[in-house]
């Protein structure tokens, strides 16, 4: 399963470095959440969401689109 938060990212052309300075933490966390390592706190999720200016339920979503649309 693709990773939302890295999808995002690569989609908005911003960068791990870039998230973490953000959100004040360090590019290694943003790292392990962009991997599936370990997942930011809901309400990070949030903040990530604003950042990247796209609907929290973006970053949340399980299967990719395709896969949804397919299936109906």
């Amino acid at each position: 399963m693709e990773n939302r938060i890295k999808v995002v990212l690569v989609d908005k052309k911003r960068t791990n470095k870039w998230l973490a300075e953000q959100l004040g933490c360090s590019p290694t966390t943003v790292s392990k959440w962009c991997t599936n390592v370990s997942q930011p706190p809901m309400d990070t999720f949030v903040k990530i969401a604003e950042l990247l200016e796209v609907n929290i339920s973006e970053l949340l979503r399980l299967e990719k689109k395709n896969e949804v649309e397919s299936n109906s």
